[in-house]
């Protein structure tokens, strides 16, 4: 680890090796001394000369100054790295002894030390380049030359010779550095983009991670709550099944006492026998008519008989009531408590449009084309075919269904009773105060607040089931199919109590009341 920061601190910030010759500007900056001076070439046509590491101009060519320590200090540190050194690019005419290259010429196809770059020749045709040991990559594969250029047609660095005599000929060409800055232009702009695409989506993954927390910490609750009631009904059944036992126990029991005492009749009646059987027997007259009265000793009623049933069979009734009854009572408490407690709807006459008819029974609402001569009041609505349920609900789980399969344009949902009573804003979904779900030909919809989101066409059912969970601020949509499918739930935090609501604009649609049907 240490040497790795050390080799950090030891390379040239323009070619990024460990420094060879390394020089100083005035702003303390170290760099080797052919990569300053190359940087300081390519900003002669400019205004002026600057660090690459901090910028600072010079308005004249900046002098070098040697700094000998930094290069005793990177000289030392090669001495310990002989792996890197052997496998490092080594000087092409120090024959002796390996010396580490600090160019390459390609023109010349050699790597030169710092000695020997000194003595190089420094015509433009000899371009220098970072110290490499594939110099060809650097060069045309066909004319063997320097590329120097770049085709924007073809997107292939080229050589003089193919742009004047070559297959690109008369193409539109650029500098490599031309190029290569327009490149790095776009990729400037692709990583603004994928940056930007990476913070939305981490701000998905964050979004997503809290809505997994609320979910599972709900899952939770409900997980708890599942096992709790599954608790509780292992407890009733194994209560109901003692109980029904018993039952059929004590009735067998029955059985055995009524044995007992008929056997406790017969030794009774056996001693009164040897006592009659004795008295005809005596000879004395006086001795039989002074005996005490015996005409209740043949009394032979069974009374025992009449504990049992029809000549004494098991009752076998008896038990299958008390088995289906216990298991119809769990049942109920284990449907209210997990789904909710089935609701008894009633349709309030009083909000109901004129164009709306009503059943004698309030379950059934169907269009009619007649009006109904009931009073204009606030509470009705004035020209929707729809009405509101009589009874509210401000707390608790409760479901309740609708035979829809008589109407092809039909809403069904749950509504605040602050719901508006005329106008269009009043249709339910319409509005802020209402939700539902919405059915016209084959198009479903749920809506809220003019919200509208399509379902799947052909939802196979003619009945749905509306569930509510008030505290956790769920409405939720069922189609009565086998299997039961889920349709849609809206999350809301409600403020005011929920009534049941429907629209008709065909045929009818029925209440059924809730089922205790899972």
């Amino acid at each position: 680890m240490a040497s790795a920061d050390l080799s950090e601190e030891l390379e040239c910030p323009v070619c990024l090796t460990i420094y060879t010759d390394p020089v100083s500007l005035r702003c303390g900056h170290n760099f080797c001394r052919v990569c300053i001076d190359r940087v300081l070439d390519s900003q002669e046509e400019s205004a002026g000369y600057s660090c690459p590491e901090c910028r600072e101009e010079y308005k004249e060519r900046p002098g070098l100054h040697r700094n000998i320590a930094l290069r005793n200090i990177a000289g030392r540190f090669l001495s310990t790295q002989p792996d890197q050194e052997e496998a490092g690019v080594h000087c092409t005419y120090c024959i002796h002894s390996p010396v580490p290259a600090v160019m390459s010429c390609l023109l010349c196809d050699a790597s030169l030390c710092d000695k020997h770059l000194r003595v190089h020749s420094k015509a433009p045709e000899h371009v220098l380049c970072a110290p490499t040991t594939s110099p060809e990559t650097r060069k045309c594969s066909v004319h063997k030359e320097i590329l120097k250029y770049y085709c924007t047609e073809d997107a292939a660095c080229v050589c003089v010779t193919c742009t004047l005599a070559g297959e690109h000929r008369g193409h539109q060409v650029e500098t490599l550095q031309e190029a290569s800055e327009k490149k790095k232009e776009k990729l400037r702009s692709d990583l603004q983009t994928l940056m930007a695409e990476t913070e939305e989506a981490e701000k998905r993954v964050q979004s997503l991670e809290e809505r997994r927390r609320k979910a599972q910490e709900k899952a939770d609750g409900e997980a708890e709550r599942v096992t709790a009631l599954f608790r509780d009904l292992r407890r009733q059944l194994e209560d109901l099944e003692k109980r029904v036992l018993n039952d059929i126990t004590r009735r067998i029991q029955c059985y055995d006492d009524i044995i007992r005492q008929l056997e406790i009749k017969k030794a009774e009646l056996s001693r009164k026998m040897r006592h009659i059987e004795e008295l005809c027997h005596m000879t004395d007259p006086l001795t039989v008519l002074q005996e005490s009265h015996t005409d209740d000793l043949c009394d032979t009623e069974d009374r025992h008989d009449k504990q049992l049933h029809d000549g004494g069979d098991l009752d076998v009734a008896g038990i299958s009531h008390t088995l289906h009854t216990g298991l119809a009572d769990i049942m109920s408490g284990v449907t209210g408590g997990i789904y909710g407690q089935p609701a008894d709807i009633l349709l309030d006459v009083t909000t109901a449009c004129n164009y709306l008819h009503i059943s004698d029974d309030r379950k059934t609402a169907s269009r009619s084309h007649t009006g109904q001569n009931r009073p204009v009041t606030p509470e009705r609505f004035h020209a929707l075919p729809q009405v509101l349920s009589s009874r509210s609900f401000s707390s608790g789980r409760h479901y309740w269904e609708v035979d829809v399969g008589e109407s092809d344009n039909w809403i069904v949902g749950m509504c605040y009773p602050s719901i508006d009573r005329r106008g269009d804003q009043s249709l339910i979904g319409r509005n802020n105060k209402s939700w539902c779900l919405y059915r016209w030909g084959n198009r479903y919809l749920v809506i809220h607040d003019r919200k509208v989101i399509r379902l799947p066409d052909g939802i196979p059912s003619e009945r749905v089931r509306i569930y509510l969970d008030y505290e956790a601020g769920q409405i939720s949509f069922y189609a009565l199919c086998d299997p039961i499918r889920h349709l849609h739930t809206f999350t809301a935090t409600f403020t005011e109590p929920l009534h049941a609501g429907l629209w008709v604009a065909d045929g009818y649609i029925k209440i059924s009341g809730g089922s205790q049907e899972v």
